[in-house]
């Protein structure tokens, strides 16, 4: 009898152990394996949800304390969310199998998934590879910029005195808010404040409302503050390709306004000629500004500008995500609003020369919506006022700030026509 006892207790044991080498996580101490870069694993993403979720292994680190950290690429999220990982928050004992049903359960939930679009389109395969191999670890953890400390998204390739391949990563880079100069440390940034400097971008304020401010900056005439401008923005941008020659291209500069000065939100650039009609070449919004509607207020601002010039724009690609997602919303509401206020017959030209959006992106936002057909080898608006009524409805209205009347700017006489220069 006592045989049988112990037989049903020595089967419960197996079982309990079984039970937990079959969940994420389980049993990791006794099937910890040697790790290599290029591997995929399965580890905690948010250990609330006891999310579990496949990564990429991109580098391990040693700590001094005998530990090792792991630097892991999500799979199923944008490469902005790369992030070192411990090694017990790693399921060693995860096969192919475990790790593909895993990401089957969680393929209807991922919101931070978009679908059909492709943040690095039209980089070659051999650049695209060069591109991932120098930017693929973070080289700044977070910045910290006025009032805001924020995590960065990216690498960015910033000066040699700050960083060079070789050197640790910098925890916190402290950057003037105003002159926009980086520093390592708290006490260089508190020193270089002491000495005063202009408390505004280094530019004409060309628009002012409330406490809302843009300055148009020459990279020509402002070459550092440009650059360091563009060091900053691919902190936070993937698909930014960084040259170091600003001298061709205008910064349109963002800032919200208070008694200490103007400080930076956001900002786009746009070539001073474009052979290509793009009316902007970069835009980036800073993170503790990105809920404010200030990414569709630089959208509508380069609009507005090539409306003054008289011409049609685009903006250059490729498009981020966050990118892409404004200006298909952008695109929508003014076609929407052109076409609710001119019932007649409306061709794509048209539309175009009241709009100053280029035809082809006024043909694939009315594809997108089913507003319009190929019929005898020319594009047709199928709409009728019903439809029209519908999509506004669905749309959230929600106020932009820029207002027409408050911009004060000029065209630039057209430049002398030579080679294109790279950005």
């Amino acid at each position: 009898m006592a045989g049988k006892v112990e037989d049903v207790v020595e089967e419960k044991v197996k079982e309990d152990v079984d039970n937990a080498a079959a969940k994420p996580g389980g049993n990791k101490k006794d099937s910890k394996k040697d790790c290599k870069n290029g591997d995929h694993v399965l580890a905690l993403w948010l250990e609330e949800e006891d999310d579990w979720r496949e990564a990429e292994v991109i580098q391990i680190k040693e700590q001094k304390d005998g530990s090792t950290m792991y630097y892991v690429h999500w799979c199923d999220f944008n490469r902005r969310l790369d992030s070192w990982v411990k090694s017990e928050d790693i399921d060693w004992t995860a096969t192919k199998e475990k790790i593909r049903d895993a990401k089957a359960k969680r393929a209807n939930f991922d919101k931070f998934t978009h679908e059909g679009h492709d943040d690095h389109e039209g980089l070659d395969e051999a650049s695209l590879k060069e591109h991932e191999e120098v930017t693929k670890i973070k080289n700044v953890n977070k910045i910290q910029m006025g009032k805001y400390i924020v995590e960065t998204w990216y690498f960015s390739p910033l000066p040699r005195e700050i960083w060079k391949q070789g050197d640790d990563i910098i925890d916190v880079l402290y950057i003037c808010e105003f002159t926009l100069n980086f520093y390592k440390s708290k006490s260089q940034l508190e020193r270089h404040q002491r000495k005063g400097c202009p408390r505004h971008p280094p530019g004409d304020e060309i628009y002012r409302r409330d406490n809302v401010s843009v300055f148009e900056v020459d990279g020509a005439k402002a070459k550092v503050w440009c650059q360091n401008l563009c060091y900053l923005a691919k902190l936070f941008l993937d698909h930014k390709t960084l040259y170091y020659d600003v001298d061709p291209f205008n910064f349109y500069v963002m800032t919200e306004v208070d008694q200490r000065g103007c400080h930076v939100v956001g900002y786009f650039s746009k070539e001073k000629e474009s052979p290509d009609d793009h009316n902007l070449a970069c835009i980036m919004v800073l993170p503790p500004h990105q809920r404010k509607r200030y990414g569709r207020f630089l959208i509508t601002f380069s609009y507005e500008l090539s409306k003054m010039e008289g011409r049609v724009g685009t903006p250059e690609r490729p498009l981020s995500d966050l990118g892409l997602l404004g200006y298909r919303s952008y695109w929508k509401s003014e076609l929407l609003e052109v076409l609710s206020k001119n019932r007649g017959n409306l061709s794509i030209k048209d539309i175009s020369q009241l709009t100053s959006i280029k035809p082809d992106d006024i043909i694939t936002t009315l594809q997108s919506m089913g507003l319009i057909k190929y019929w005898k080898g020319q594009h047709l608006i199928s709409v009728s006022p019903k439809v029209i009524e519908d999509h506004l409805a669905r749309i959230t209205k929600a106020a932009c700030l820029f207002e027409p009347s408050k911009l004060r700017w000029t065209p630039p006489a057209p430049m002398s026509s030579g080679p294109k220069k790279a950005r």
